[in-house]
């Protein structure tokens, strides 16, 4: 139950982040927005699993019509668009940030965090949402790829922001990443009868 509830808080985060709106640049036909913060956070904090589970729900929401969307979009309409492949990315971007954070289970390290944010939370979405861009705005994967490179310099800043708030969690409430199997810290050293008799 425990789980669910972080993966629904989760998901509740990401609408969140969709309320300060959308930037076009340029006349992009994907906007830039603060989302992708919280797909990369949902990873390092939940995990591979449940981290891409927190992005399903959030968009099974909006394909019901929810406005959960920067910009206060939502429905089906928007699986048809350029942003598609991005939001589809989104999915599988959470469970590989999640899947190199949480390697194994592991507390989180500022690292492996970083990492994660840039393989997961960038070059994931990008592999799976610039071709589909391509296709449905019927342009060239290269001049798509590089009108994409404007989300490069937001994404990487994105990416500290991930490892900052990770890493401030996890020393201030380590509760809110689960049981990890392994702790940073050393149990204490147990005591032997002779050191108490002595």
């Amino acid at each position: 139950m425990r789980d669910v509830t972080r993966i629904v808080v989760f998901a509740a985060i990401l609408a969140v982040l969709g309320i300060p709106g959308a930037i076009s640049v340029f006349g992009g036909a994907v906007p830039i927005t603060a989302q992708t913060l919280g797909v990369m956070l949902a990873g390092a904090v939940l995990g591979a699993w449940r981290g891409a589970s927190a992005i399903v729900i959030f968009l099974i929401l909006t394909l019901a019509g929810l406005p959960l969307l920067s910009g206060g979009r939502g429905g089906a309409g928007v699986f048809a668009g350029p942003s598609a492949g991005f939001l589809i990315g989104w999915i599988f971007g959470a469970f590989v940030v999640g899947a190199i954070a949480r390697f194994g289970n592991r507390p989180p390290t500022w690292w492996r965090t970083a990492v994660g944010g840039v393989v997961g939370g960038m070059l994931v979405v990008y592999a799976i949402g610039i071709p589909v861009q391509a296709l449905v705005t019927h342009n060239s994967l290269g001049k798509t790829a590089l009108s994409s490179a404007v989300f490069l310099p937001g994404d990487l800043v994105k990416v500290v922001i991930t490892a900052i708030i990770t890493m401030t969690l996890w020393r201030a409430y380590p509760r809110a990443f689960g049981t990890p199997t392994r702790l940073t810290r050393r149990p204490p050293a147990e005591v032997s009868p002779d050191s108490v008799a002595s």
